[in-house]
């Protein structure tokens, strides 16, 4: 296989990428491979899935599909990966035969199911909400209010459940019996923040500007950058990101998801071992977006320079509200009308209530920084207005 040759060699230039997943995350490292010279071959269920207009090479095949990624692997110098919906046992059969996996299988392994992850974070001695493992069968070890999550495959809030009460909780246990969940304590967070660190091979780290994210219905709404926190909880947050990355001697970019108390405590909440949405501002208001940064860390390239090219930016996504087939395109243009603002539109050609269609992000100045998050706060606004408009 090409990969082994990789392997075998690290310093052998790599030119081609296999990606595992073609959504937006894959379509949004196409600029960037081609700033580095880079070509993507992409692993994806759907011809029209946004990634497959990027892509030098396409494989239309489950995300899940093993023997698709062996066929991915005799097409790539590495490969990567855009979500977590993968067959890490089946991989491993074909990582043994040289296939070189960036992160490698061993740094996701303790990240893909979520109790094992909070259990890794607890043996690492880094601080996660209480938490147990759980089915529908069992007493409850909590009282309400609490969460439910789904072990495995959720993601932009599906499998994430805020239980508040016996009614809500009985129809939800209806739903998941026989699936593998766990428990946690609700926090009742004063701000919920998110890092974005990216680590090479040779243990190089880079850590973009700590962000406050929001969300609705357990979807990412907007990201504000960089979060106003104390230098303190700012250093707090990178221990952990670089405490995790060096532990799981990970390699690429990896989004760290946190929970701050109105006690100034930081909770991690979950990791996801790919880039992520709380850093898509990266991509307008750093040196080095996100994108960029995966692709150096994984082609053994120095990393990026992650400061910002403003003082400051803010992130909305662009929820889907409504089901239909649309481009939006008017809306869009009256979103490219805000000043400084930069409308990504992910190509998708269904619509559905909370899918992820595309962002806006719009640079900050020194005197809306100044003026906190409510500048931040009224740019995202008037976005969701334009949006959701009729």
């Amino acid at each position: 296989m090409k990969s082994s040759q990789t392997a075998a060699n690290p310093s052998s230039k790599i030119q081609r990428v296999g990606v595992v997943g073609g959504g937006q995350l894959a379509w949004m490292m196409g600029a960037a491979a081609r700033r580095l010279g880079i070509e993507l071959v992409v692993q994806t269920p759907q011809a029209n899935d946004p990634a497959t207009v990027i892509a030098a090479d396409t494989i239309l095949a489950a995300i899940d599909d093993v023997n698709a990624t062996a066929e991915l692997a005799t097409r790539s110098d590495v490969i990567t990966f855009e979500n977590e919906f993968v067959d890490l046992d089946g991989l491993q059969t074909i990582e043994g035969k040289g296939v070189l996996f960036q992160p490698s299988l061993s740094s996701l392994a303790p990240l893909l199911d979520k109790y094992v992850q909070r259990c890794y974070l607890q043996d690492l001695g880094l601080p996660t909400p209480r938490f147990w493992e759980w089915d529908c069968g069992q007493d409850l070890p909590i009282d309400f209010p609490f969460v439910i999550k789904v072990r495995r495959h959720g993601y932009d809030g599906q499998g994430t459940f805020v239980v508040k009460d016996r009614e809500s909780f009985d129809s939800i246990c209806v739903k998941l019996k026989g699936v593998a969940l766990l428990v946690e304590e609700f926090v009742p967070f004063e701000r919920e923040l998110a890092v974005i660190a990216a680590r090479s091979a040779n243990g190089e780290m880079a850590i973009y500007p700590i962000v406050e994210t929001q969300q609705e219905n357990q979807v990412c709404r907007l990201a504000i950058a960089p979060a106003r926190i104390s230098l303190e909880i700012e250093a707090e947050a990178e221990a952990i990101a670089r405490t995790l990355l060096n532990s799981l001697q990970a390699v690429g970019v990896f989004g760290i998801e946190l929970f701050l108390t109105a006690d100034n405590q930081l909770l991690v909440n979950e990791i996801a071992p790919r880039t992520h949405n709380s850093g898509h501002f990266t991509i307008d208001a750093c040196k080095t977006s996100q994108f960029e940064q995966h692709l150096r860390a994984v082609c053994q390239l120095p990393l990026g320079n992650c400061d910002l090219i403003s003082a400051g930016a803010v992130m909305v996504n662009l929820l889907g509200y409504e089901s239909a087939e649309s481009d939006y395109l008017e809306k869009r243009k009256q979103l490219a009308q805000i000043e400084g603002a930069f409308v990504h539109w992910y190509g998708k050609k269904v619509s559905r209530p909370g899918r992820k269609l595309g962002h806006v992000t719009v640079l900050l100045d020194e005197e809306a920084l100044d003026r906190g998050r409510s500048p931040a706060e009224a740019i995202a606004q008037t976005i969701e207005s334009i949006w959701n408009a009729n």
